[in-house]
C-alpha cells in the first residue's frame, strides 16, 4: 500500500478550522479543485455511512463515502467509492489539531491506497499535491477572509 501526505499550519484556531473541515459537503467552499458536492439520498453530512457525490472542474465525479467522524480528534476518514484515478482500496483521512504554542492549526490530510507500479508516482503526486497541498492552501484562503 502506497501513502500519500500533507500537512499544513493555518493561521486559525483547531476549532475554526475544523469548524469548517468537518462539513462532510462543504469541499466546494475552500477547496478549488471541487465545482460541486451533494450528500446522495439526500441524508446529513455527518451520517457515518453517507456518500458525497463531488464534481470536479473537468466534470469529472468522485464519490466517497464516510467512514469515520471523529469531533475529539477532529478528523475524519473516508473511503473511495467510485473515482477516475486507477487507484484500489483508496483510505483518507483529513485531522485538524492545535498548536498550543501559537492558538493556530496543524492540518494534515493522507491515504492509502494500491495501484499498479506504473501508476504510483504520478498518484501520489496527484494525491499529496494536486488534492491535498491545493486543498489545505484554500482552505488557508477561505479562513483568511
Amino acid at each position: 500500500m502506497a501513502k500519500s501526505y500533507t500537512s499544513a499550519v493555518v493561521e486559525a484556531s483547531a476549532e475554526q478550522v475544523w469548524q469548517v473541515v468537518r462539513d462532510f459537503d462543504g469541499l466546494p467552499q475552500w477547496h478549488p479543485a471541487i465545482e460541486r458536492s451533494e450528500i446522495e439520498g439526500g441524508g446529513v453530512a455527518d451520517a457515518v455511512g453517507c456518500v458525497r457525490h463531488l464534481t470536479l472542474p473537468d466534470g469529472g465525479v468522485v464519490r466517497e463515502r464516510l467512514v469515520s467522524l471523529d469531533d475529539v480528534e477532529r478528523s475524519y476518514t473516508y473511503d473511495f467509492v467510485e473515482s477516475p484515478f486507477p487507484v484500489r482500496s483508496y483510505r483518507s483521512t483529513i485531522r485538524v489539531a492545535p498548536i498550543t504554542d501559537t492558538g493556530h492549526s496543524f492540518v494534515e490530510w493522507y491515504s492509502h491506497w494500491d495501484a499498479d507500479a506504473a501508476d504510483e508516482e504520478q498518484m501520489d503526486k496527484t494525491f499529496a499535491h494536486g488534492v491535498y497541498r491545493t486543498g489545505l492552501n484554500g482552505l488557508r484562503e477561505f479562513l483568511a477572509q
